[in-house]
């Protein structure tokens, strides 16, 4: 007799049951098609974002054989790919290397465009924008892969210009629009809308070669001006003559020429190292492959996978549930335990294997489905929609091995339970083991502290391993928990008493589903622990340029300073200005001197002289930092990071000046504007002449040491004869306001000196511009318009928003939030679905002894609520445990940089998503219950009696 004939067998009758219950399959099928379907999608989507090399060369080179560039050092040497090169010979003398005359570079008989950017300025629908300008042949067939026409048409001749789809949504413009670039003084019209491949979201305007570019030289030599120095910036794309492509031997006459190549043919075929000089020789280069692979991944993977294999488990405890009777007949029949195992066992390989093909068509249509939608997310097109057929097959029979496992347990019950218990529908009394529970809390402690020993010693494979198993060990104390939850009803009302102790009795339908609401909530809570940790060091280690909330309009110099009142009318009709305005001035070292920059052009400098001693100098940055840094704790070395004397070491000038000494000219209107400084002794003092120290590190016993040096330029024949002789030095004592040290960190300023007291020193001051309190960021049309305006007043002014740490990836903890959602609705779903089956005796119990209708409702809400609740709180602190480990791993980290480097931030928070937690252990349960509550049917109907 084969071994198979009782298999095949039960695969007939699993079948068939799956066949009279379509509903109850329906949803097994989905519960396990539907991580497959995501573990699908994101492989094809991973793949295929993932180009392969010859995509890659597409999107640099279009169709050409190679792209060729000046890279400014004479003859060189590279390697194949083109990623490293090297001058050959000694390094030449600054500004003495030519232009490569591309013309000895290209082989042979090869036919070349160019491509040529400039930043230039462009009229909108709005008003002004600055952007990039590519000149480049779009319609040439080389540019295919490279530039893509998306609607209208390429530019044809010096009048016309495509442009990117976000600079037109950011402008205002559309095809069939004229915009002029300012500089050149010409205007083109929109013909059509391309794109980059590799970049989606970039702004610019392509035009056809010498459209822009010479016109603007012209214009700029006409008026004796400069181009920018990036339109010198040009590459070029090349073709081989007659098809034959740019061979090694090409390349490396190109690189004699001082030309750099990349070569499709020599970058996918590449030469063996003896023919590369650069490989001969023992230049180094660098290498990016770490082969480490990142501990939040390795984590969130593993715990996935255990997500998958628990997730349909209360589907089948359902079937099992369901089919007691008929597996009752297969005993009376002559089966015995191992049949009716290999029934149950046959239906989770059944449904499994037909949520396997039906997750994986699934996942591949929905990919080509939304694929726009992936790639516009993504910021590049996908190069070809790639499969990878062994990796579908793995996931496959990923889901066909879940479709097993999560039948074993309903399969172990099943064949435990009396044919007389089966078919009587009886459950008998079983005491619960207390074996499990304690090897489950045993296990829970050592996954703790395998967890917390690889979060200390920086390993991530010890953090994984010990999150699992202390994801285990809690799954295998969920039934304890459960049972201990009918002890919390006894002073309840009825229904969520009920809804407790049934909860209680029948384990082995509420633990599996509560087992896979904690899974999916841990997974979740661990990837949102995490990004909102790592969120929040960003955020502390961001320097702002400005003032949060704050916005700046600045002049550059005295002629533009005149430009500022028009300016500022501009700014607030433009724009919602909410708290006021300041103006402010920059100090000048004199009426025949330049400003006090320390550039070339300078006349002199100023500086706030920095006390020595405790609480003025950083220990950070002195002789013995390391020695201090490798005693500090995180904490205390934040807190030193943040006191007034380290602070000036990592806090930028902002935009108020580029003079080292942050000394703006202002009065109090400032503080209250940019420094949020309500104190009205401040205000007073600057009123009354005494400036406003921030920063109270410069401040000895009350005052501060400025120190100016007035000197000349000795390469400007004119500041040499007004300020001949030796430099001239002054000191002055200020008397000062000092501020607290938490305004110590604000952006720009480091004093603020009243205009009388500037003058007092013989100081002179000019105009520099005006700070504006504003709810918001100006969008882009706000900055066009006020753009427009400056320009019309003569230009010169520029507007400038801090616009924060960047964009925040909430849209992840948002998906991550939703999937646990929809998770703990399902599992809790299906966990009150078979409630209601087990139930059907006490409710009828129920209503024959007079209770009103609405319990059957209440009970099948707070039913559901148990279940989703429960997993939700246990979810939450399965989480915690590699979201904090991996903190540790990322701690430990920081540390040793931070003992390296002195000054680098060793701060690592561990922020808890709050949004997330309440909204998965309050909002999901309560839309659970009251989803079970409404679709409940408050009246029974009651069956005739057998027998």
């Amino acid at each position: 007799m084969s071994p198979f004939t009782g298999w095949r067998a039960a695969l007939r009758i699993a079948r068939r049951d799956a066949m009279r219950a379509k509903g109850r399959s329906a949803l097994v099928v989905a519960m396990i098609a539907l991580p497959v379907l995501g573990v699908t999608a994101a492989d094809v989507t991973y793949r295929s974002v993932d180009s392969t090399e010859a995509e890659q060369l597409t999107a640099q080179m279009g169709s050409a054989d190679a792209l060729f560039s000046d890279p400014g050092m004479g003859p060189l040497q590279q390697m194949p790919d083109g990623n490293q090169y090297d001058m050959v010979g000694d390094t030449p003398p600054e500004g003495d290397v030519p232009p490569v005359d591309m013309r000895t570079a290209f082989p042979k008989g090869a036919r070349a465009i160019t491509i040529r950017s400039v930043p230039a300025s462009v009229t909108t629908a709005y008003g002004l924008a600055d952007t990039d300008i590519v000149e480049f042949p779009t319609s040439d067939p080389m540019a295919r892969g490279k530039v893509d026409l998306v609607e209208g048409e390429f530019p044809r001749g010096t009048g016309e210009m495509a442009a990117t789809k976000p600079f037109l949504e950011s402008s205002g413009l559309h095809i069939g629009s004229r915009t002029t670039v300012k500089s050149a003084g010409r205007t083109y019209t929109i013909t059509g809308v391309v794109e980059e491949p590799t970049d989606l979201k970039s702004q610019k305007l392509y035009a056809d070669p010498g459209a822009v570019i010479a016109p603007w030289q012209t214009a700029a030599d006409r008026d004796k001006k400069v181009l920018p120095p990036n339109t010198g910036s040009t590459e070029w794309l090349v073709n081989g003559s007659g098809g034959a492509g740019i061979r090694w031997d090409d390349v490396l006459a190109a690189n004699k020429a001082g030309a750099l190549v990349m070569s499709r043919q020599v970058v996918l075929d590449p030469p063996p190292d003896s023919e590369v000089p650069m490989a001969r020789s023992d230049t180094s280069y660098y290498s990016n492959d770490s082969g480490e692979v990142s501990a939040a991944v390795v984590t969130v993977v593993t715990m996935a996978l255990l997500e998958i294999v628990l997730l349909a488990g209360p589907a089948f405890a359902v079937g099992a549930r369901r089919s007691r009777r008929q597996l009752g007949l297969l005993g009376t029949c002559g089966g015995d335990r191992r049949h009716v195992r290999a029934v149950v066992l046959s239906g989770g390989l059944v449904l499994g294997a037909v949520g396997a093909v039906t997750g994986v068509a699934a996942g591949l249509l929905l990919t080509v489905v939304f694929r726009p939608l992936i790639e516009d997310w993504a910021g590049q097109r996908f190069g070809s929609l790639l499969l990878k057929p062994t990796e579908l097959l793995v996931i496959a029979a990923l889901g066909l091995v879940t479709g097993l496992l999560a039948a074993f347990a309903p399969a172990i019950v099943a064949a435990r339970q009396s044919v007389l218990e089966s078919l009587t529908g009886r459950r008998g009394v079983r005491r619960s083991s207390r074996v499990l529970p304690t090897v489950g809390a045993c296990v829970l402690a050592l996954g703790v502290a395998v967890a917390a020993y690889g979060g200390t010693s920086g390993n991530s494979t010890w953090v994984a391993g010990g999150s699992v198993v202390a994801e285990l060990g809690l799954l295998a104390c969920i039934p304890v928990i459960v049972g201990l939850l009918g002890r919390l009803g006894r002073r309840l009302p009825i229904s969520p008493r009920m809804a407790l102790r049934d909860a209680a009795r029948n384990r082995g339908r509420t633990a599996p589903a509560v087992a896979a609401v904690m899974a999916a909530v841990a997974g979740s809570v661990a990837i949102a622990t995490y990004m909102s940790s790592s969120l929040a060091e960003s955020d502390q280690d961001y320097t702002p340029m400005l003032a949060r909330g704050t916005m700046v309009l600045s002049s550059t110099d005295a002629k533009t300073a005149e430009r500022l009142p028009l300016a500022r009318a501009s700014v607030e009709q433009n724009i919602a200005v909410t708290g006021g305005h300041a103006d402010f001035s920059r100090v000048w070292a004199g009426s025949d001197c330049n400003v006090y920059y320390e550039d070339e052009n300078s006349c002199g400098s100023m500086e706030l002289v920095k006390p020595t001693g405790k609480g003025h100098t950083c220990p950070l940055n002195t002789k013995g930092a390391k020695e201090l840094a490798a005693r500090l704790s995180a904490e205390e070395h934040r807190q030193m990071m943040r006191s007034p004397a380290c602070m000036d070491e990592y806090i930028s000038s902002g935009s108020f000046s580029s003079e080292a000494n942050n000394i703006v000219v202002a009065g109090p209107d400032l503080l209250r504007t940019y420094v949020k400084l309500d104190d009205p002794a401040a205000a007073a003092a600057l009123a009354a002449g005494t400036p406003v120290l921030l920063n109270q590190a410069y401040a000895k016993d009350g005052e501060v040491t400025l120190k100016a040096v007035h000197t000349y330029n000795a390469k400007d024949e004119k500041n040499r004869k007004l300020h001949p002789g030796a430099a001239r030095k002054s000191t002055d004592r200020l008397k000062v306001y000092v501020a607290d040290a938490e305004y110590a960190a604000t952006p720009g300023i480091r004093m603020i000196m009243p205009e009388r007291t500037a003058e007092r020193l013989g100081l002179h001051t000019q105009p520099s511009g005006s700070v504006y309190a504003v709810p918001h960021p100006p969008s882009d049309a706000d900055e066009q318009r006020v753009s427009a305006a400056i320009d019309q007043a003569g230009g010169g002014l520029w507007l400038q928003t801090e616009r924060g740490p960047g964009d925040r990836e909430d849209i992840i903890l948002l998906i991550l939030t939703l999937f646990a959602g929809v998770v703990t609705l399902g599992a809790a779903a299906i966990t009150t679905g078979l409630a209601k089956a087990d139930a059907e005796a006490d409710l009828t119990t129920l209503s024959a002894v007079g209770a009103p209708p609405r319990v059957r409702r209440t009970l099948s809400g707070f039913q559901c609520v148990v279940v989703a609740l429960t997993g939700v709180l246990l979810g939450t602190a399965a989480g915690l445990v590699p979201a904090v480990a991996l903190r540790m791993v990322d701690l430990r980290n920081a540390m040793e940089a931070m003992r390296e480097e002195p000054m680098e931030s060793a701060f690592t928070p561990i922020v808890l998503p709050w949004a997330t937690i309440g909204l998965l252990a309050v909002v999901v349960p309560l839309l659970a219950g009251v989803l079970a509550a409404g679709l409940t049917r408050s009246r029974l109907t009651l069956a005739r009696r057998a027998g």
